[in-house]
Formats: structure tokens, sequence, C-alpha cells
């Protein structure tokens, strides 16, 4: 096993305190049975089940009880070294099973900590994965987490390899490399059956994002399919190369797929969302719609066939990535029995479609504040300003182009949401995001085509923040797509949400983490815990209670106006809470 020099020694030590711990394989069975009763205690993949509602029927601490919660322990991970952007993000949902707790940090290094006592967090082992923490790599460095597969957790690392770690002692099981030529991962691995589900994230590096079927017992690739198509390929069409005067823009059109998708069992249908098209700011380099961008895609499984898609904002230029959590649900619309794919849009909009076919069911929008369209057609979705007649698209706000021309926009360009994790509670029927309230300034700055090369950051222009930027939290009723409660937060809300019986759970960037009400989203409880919040709680049991768990660590690349917020502690911890 690599293993860190320092680690080496305590990993040694606590092996032995915990040889006698529980442990269970985690089967495709148990995977695809995530949701039941006899894994409530446990949360076996980032999303908690297939349908990625982040909803635990976990109810021992409840709002009647909640004020009484705080810190039963904490345990600190590593992942602070630079690189590129700075230090990187703890974007990490926590995985648990069975008394242990799986985390990984900005580099994708795999821990497990054995949490089985209700009192401490002990180490069993760090998976070293050989990954060549180079400080000047250009990356935006984040992981999000890790997936259970069998006698294994599965790692995807910047780098473009996936690693699966022996899940009892922490040895690399096996390694493959699926990215290449500055391609990487950031998002967590999916696994179903036999199979694990990847993706490219790296799409603002002028390469292009793909979805990638591995075998769960050695890695070798399946199949892949590609989020910008190759020239002659359906959809190709839409990127109107020529007219541009470099035909090969599509070769690094972005598309990044950089958070997890959802799997609905009983059509064998993966859906997986977006990003945006690369130059993010410079629509002229790459005139046309740019499918399969902004979008969400449903993909056969067992082949990568696409299904349907679904594209959000036809020729982006906002940066309004739609890589967010595609959550699955089924709900009445007017009286009517409809399988829902329930998304909230980067661009401020809730949407509802049928996700047997993709078609639009309605919207609402759920930040407070949205310039960069009128509004929706009622049919099609489409904003009202788009003309699939254009090259390049003017929306409300404005354009921004070569000649000098500069647009604001409204929600900022990391949202509404962005990847937080975004949650349904079924009983209620109610969707739950966080998100960011404020507006970004936009330019160009043009790119020659001789200068774009994969790995390399590919932007075309700036988006900066406009003034101070704030945060909420947004309720919507999935039925009509209409926001029914809101509570802003003083800070940006950075951490996605998990959704309990009776509230509501998110850490913001300022390191207050914090309960609402799952109606009224009044806030029940708080604590500053002193690390800024970019990874999403989740709920589990040890010793037959229940407990939270969060991981917290630097405020990332950004301080959204705020200069109190520099200087936050960079260190990686772990957080455990209960009663």
């Amino acid at each position: 096993m690599r293993m860190s020099k320092f680690l080496a020694g305590t990993c040694a030590a606590v092996l032995a305190v915990t040889a006698t711990s529980a442990w269970a394989e985690v089967t495709a069975d148990r995977l695809a049975n995530a949701a039941a009763e006899a894994e409530a205690g446990n949360w076996l993949m980032v999303a908690k089940n297939f349908d990625s509602n982040r909803f635990s029927t976990l109810n021992e601490i409840n709002a009647g009880n909640v004020a009484g919660l705080h810190v039963i322990t904490a345990a600190p991970i590593g992942g602070t070294e630079p690189a590129g952007f700075g230090v990187g993000s703890v974007e990490t949902t926590p995985l648990a099973d069975n008394g242990f707790l799986y985390v990984s940090d900005p580099w994708g290094t795999p821990y497990k900590f054995d949490v089985s006592d209700g009192k401490s967090a002990k180490m069993v082992w760090v998976c070293d994965t050989g990954i060549d923490k180079d400080p000047t790599r250009g990356v935006l460095l984040a992981n999000r987490g890790l997936a259970l597969s069998g006698n294994n957790v599965i790692t995807n690392l910047v780098d473009g390899r996936v690693v699966a770690c022996d899940s009892e002692t922490g040895d690399v099981a096996w390694e493959k490399q699926i990215g290449k030529d500055g391609e990487g991962f950031t998002g967590a691995p999916l696994v179903v059956g036999d199979k694990i589900f990847v993706s490219q994230s790296l799409g603002d590096w002028a390469t292009r994002g793909f979805v990638a079927a591995l075998k769960a017992d050695n890695g070798d690739e399946l199949w892949r399919f590609y989020a910008v198509p190759d020239k002659g390929e359906p959809g190709s069409e839409t990127w109107l190369c020529e007219e541009a005067g470099n035909p090969d823009c599509w070769k690094t059109g972005g598309g990044g797929m950089w958070v997890s998708g959802s799997y609905d069992p009983e059509s064998n249908t993966l859906y997986w969302g977006t990003g945006n098209p690369v130059p993010m700011y410079d629509p002229e380099y790459r005139p046309g719609d740019n499918l399969y961008t902004n979008s969400t895609l449903a993909l056969d499984a067992d082949s990568g066939k696409l299904k349907w898609y679904y594209q959000y904002t036809p020729g982006d230029y906002m940066d309004y990535d739609e890589v967010g959590p595609q959550l699955l649900l089924n709900t009445k619309v007017n009286g009517e029995d409809r399988k829902v794919l329930a998304h909230f849009g980067r661009n401020g909009i809730f949407y509802a479609l049928d996700r047997t076919n993709g078609a639009y069911i309605h919207s609402g929008q759920y930040v407070a504040q949205l310039t960069w369209t009128k509004g929706l057609d009622p049919k099609t979705g489409k904003p009202l300003e788009y003309d699939p007649s254009k090259s390049l698209q003017t929306y409300a706000m404005g354009k921004i182009d070569r000649a000098g021309a500069k647009a604001t926009t409204c929600p900022n360009i990391q949202g509404g949401t962005n990847f937080f994790p975004t949650g349904y509670n079924p009983t209620l029927g109610i969707a739950y995001a966080v998100g960011i309230e404020g507006c970004s300034d936009l330019s160009v700055k043009t790119v020659a085509p001789a200068d774009v090369k994969p790995g390399q950051i590919f932007i075309g222009g700036s988006g900066t923040n406009s003034g101070v930027q704030t945060g909420t939290v947004s309720a919507v009723d999935v039925a009509t797509g209409k926001r029914i409660a809101q509570q802003p937060t003083p800070f940006p809300m950075y951490s996605g949400v998990m959704a309990t019986p009776d509230l509501v759970w998110a850490g913001s960037t300022d390191g207050t983490f914090a309960a609402y009400d799952a109606k009224t989203l009044e806030v029940k409880w708080s604590m500053n815990l002193g690390t800024s919040f970019q990874s999403s709680p989740i709920a589990f049991t040890a010793g037959g209670k229940q407990y939270i768990a969060i991981v917290g660590g630097g405020i990332g690349l950004a301080t959204f106006g705020h200069p109190e917020l520099e200087g936050k502690p960079a260190a990686n911890i772990v957080w455990i809470l209960g009663l």
C-alpha cells in the first residue's frame, strides 16, 4: 500500500484497534436498495440513492430536539497542498456503512474512519493513490466524493485515473488511466450493478466532457459518450465552427460533466448534467446552440446510447453549466401521475421534465434576482429570447462580444445553485437547493485557435462578481414549480443540502452549519464550526444512534466580496454531531 510517511504509523496503530469492527461487502443489491429501511442508517453513495434525492428517513434528530445538537468528535484529513488556483476545495460527501465513514480530500485521496463507538473517529487507513501533488497543476482542485463497490472504495482523480482501494486494507486493488490529454475527474463515481460510471470534468480546460462505463471488477472501459459530438454525429450540426473560421472549435468545446448522475432502474436509464460550451465567454469562437452542452442527457446504461436530451440555455455565454443533480421523483402534476426529472438550474430556474422522454412540464424562478432572460416559453421551456435561426443568441441581459460589449447577468455565474447537491422530501413533495444571490460582470477576451491547448483553461473573457454576494436556501413545490419558501443568508451557500423528515441541512461559506424547518425554512439550529463548508452533510447511525457528518475546509477560490472570509482555516476536518 502506498501511504504517506506521516500517516503510516498512525494507520498501523489504529488498524489494530479496529480489527474487530463490523464490515460488510457493498453488493450491487445493497446499492440498489440503498433507500430501504435495512439501509436507513447507512449512506452508501453520495446522493444516498440512485434518485439523487438525498433524503434520509432517520428522525431521532428532529425539529423538536435539534436545539441540543452538538459536536461529538472531529478528525483531520489532508489535502491542503496548493495547486494551480490555490488550496483545493473540500466538496466531498461522506459515505457511511455500518459504523465506518469514508471521505475524500481535494486530491481524491480516500480515508476510512471507524466511528462505531459513537464517541470518536479513529482513522483506519489512507489509500495512497500515488497522485502527483504538483503545485503548478492549473486546475480548480476539488473532489466530490467516493463510491463503494463490493470490497473496494472507488475514487476518481484529477489526473484522469480511476483507482480502487481495498475496503479492508486501503491497498490499491486496481487503477486505470481513463482520461488523457488534459482530461480528469472531480465528480464522484456512480456504481450500478457490475458497472462504474465516471464523467470527465475538465471541460473548461479545452477538452470535451464524457460519461464512461467501466467494469466494476477491474476498471476496463465498456463505452463512452461525449457531451460534444464528433463531426458528423447527431448534434454536431449545432457547432457552426466553419462560420467562425475555426472548423475544429468542437474539439475543445467543453461540456464538462463534473457532478454524479442519477439512475432509474425501471428504465435502465442514466441521467447526467453537462457544463457550458467553451470558451465560456466568447460565443463568436463557437457559434450555434452547442449541443449537448448545458443539458440533461438520458443515456441507456448498457450501451451509452442517447435516449433524449434537454438543453436549458442554447448558445450559453453566461457560464450557466447545468451539471447539477438530476432529482428523480414521482408526483402528481395537474392531477396526473408523472415520472419527473427535477433540476435546479444554475441559471436560477427550477425545471420539471418528463423523465421518460425529456418533455418540458413546468418551471419557476427560485433565485431572488434573475435578469438574463425575461422568462421561458410555456410550451418548450426555452428562454423567450431564444431564436433557433440565429447562430449567436442575445439574452435579456444583453450581449458580450469581441467589439467590446459588456453585460451584467443575474444570477451570479456560479449560480443559482451549482454543483451543490440538491434534495427532495417525498413526503412533503418539496425540493430544496442552496445557492448564491448576486450578479456577475461579463466581457470577452479573444483567444486565437493556435493558442488553445487541452489541459489549459479556456475562458475567452472575464466573469467577475458584481458587488457583495449573499446566499439563500430555497424550497420548491415540485408539483407546480413554485417557490414556497426561501431563507436569505448573509454569506453564499456552497455546501448542498440533505433532507430529513422535518428538517433541511446545509452549510455556509462562513462556517455556519444549520438545520432548517422542512416547510418554512425557519432556522431551527445553527453553529459556526470555524471551517468553510463546500461539502454536503449526511445522516447515519452508529451503535443504534443517529449522527450527522459533514466535512469542512478552507474557503477555496473566492470570497464573494466578503474580506472577512479571507484567512479562514485551511485545515480539512470531518465533523460528527449528535444529541
